[in-house]
């Protein structure tokens, strides 16, 4: 009975240049545990091969320790890798892949496919068609050739390429690289592993797209799996079996504040946060002094154990009630200020509003402070 591991799309090298340096590190260090998860499965499962749909690394110009740390993490599975390149490390004529080899950093169980072709796998009986991409975009159904492929009699045929399955796939895909939607059928496939989009995805029974094996988009369609694959014989329908191997969890969340309600339900949920989470807030509505000051020591909270929280409180308006201004006790010059942050924080310019937000905030604690009390 063959058994494959299916996985792509590891983006090794990827800077996450969207997020700071404390949390960008650690994000990026978490596709080298993903690969390492990847390969102490495939020796625990005792699959017969690994194949990595396309996009081993996120760019052409990742530096030798990056080549060499990729490959090492392969160890704990010492049986057949089978890779082929995708539209972030296309084979071009110079390109990560013969950085490799000139490293001789690629081990002899690692099979990177760099040109069309047929890699046969004699003791499972496996003859794996690969379509890798030789420039990051093309027009042209890379696996339109597998439908006259020839292969042994009575082995498994297995495809395996890199794009982007057409009429099913046509938003926020990274390349226009068309599959035809019934290339499995066509080409009297088993199975036919694809790469390029980010979250695992079943085209038909015999057509999966694994997805990144550790998250790198705020986007819930099944990120951070891998697909353990295996059938009886050739020509029967697979077993497709998801398995989690991704350490953080991407989450975007928003939260319109009107009631007071609104502000618990916000405030229990990042009490909810954890080492593993990776979140991305929008807050709107209206706050006073003392549900925003609040919030903020929920935010503060809630930062501390995440592995990154970014909120944007842009859409969110500062209303002191009547009574926490008259609590300020604000006279004179002050009470000026305050009057005219008041103002400013309804002002139609979002940022001006936002700095008037937030400077009347620090006002009210720096007052708050002063009398030994609360702004609340």
């Amino acid at each position: 009975m063959p058994r494959i591991l299916h996985t792509a799309d590891w983006q090794i090298g990827r800077l996450h240049g969207g997020f700071e340096p404390d949390d960008a590190v650690p994000l990026a260090e978490a596709r080298f545990t993903a690969v390492e998860r990847v390969a102490a499965l495939a020796r625990d499962e005792a699959v017969d091969a690994v194949v990595v749909a396309g996009d081993v690394f996120d760019a052409q110009a990742v530096s030798p320790r990056t080549i060499r740390r990729l490959f090492g993490a392969l160890s704990a599975f010492p049986g057949p890798w089978v890779m082929i390149a995708g539209n972030h490390d296309a084979a071009l004529s110079d390109s990560v892949w013969t950085h490799a080899a000139r490293l001789g950093a690629v081990p002899g169980h690692v099979r990177p496919v760099l040109q069309p072709g047929v890699v046969e796998l004699a003791g499972p009986r496996l003859a794996l068609l690969c379509a890798p991409l030789t420039q990051r975009h093309t027009h042209d159904d890379l696996t339109a050739w597998f439908d006259s492929a020839a292969t042994p009699q009575g082995w498994s045929r297995v495809g395996l390429a890199h794009g982007a399955v057409q009429g099913l796939l046509a938003e926020d895909i990274d390349s226009p690289n068309p599959i035809a939607a019934d290339r499995a059928e066509r080409a009297a496939l088993d199975y036919l592993a694809l790469g390029d989009w980010h979250g695992a995805r079943r085209i038909d029974a015999r057509t999966w797209y694994s997805g990144t094996p550790e998250p790198d988009r705020f986007r819930d369609n099944g990120p951070g799996q891998v697909l353990l694959v295996a059938w009886e014989r050739p020509g029967d329908v697979p077993d497709v079996q998801p398995r989690l191997v991704g350490q953080y969890r991407w989450q975007r969340r928003s939260a319109q504040l009107q009631v007071p309600s609104d502000l618990d339900a916000l405030v229990g949920s990042l009490a909810g946060a954890a080492a593993t989470d990776v979140l991305e807030l929008d807050v709107a509505g209206t706050l006073d002094l003392a549900g925003h000051a609040r919030l903020r020591e929920a935010l503060g909270r809630a930062e501390a154990r995440a592995r990154c929280l970014r909120a944007d409180l842009a859409g969110l308006r500062l209303s002191p009630t009547a009574g926490e201004l008259a609590a300020l006790r604000a006279d004179g010059y002050v009470g000026e200020l305050v009057a005219e942050l008041h103002a400013e924080s309804s002002a139609p310019d979002a940022a001006q509003a936002q700095r008037a937000q937030d400077a009347l905030a620090i006002l009210a604690d720096l007052l708050a402070a002063r009398a030994g009390g609360t702004a609340a």
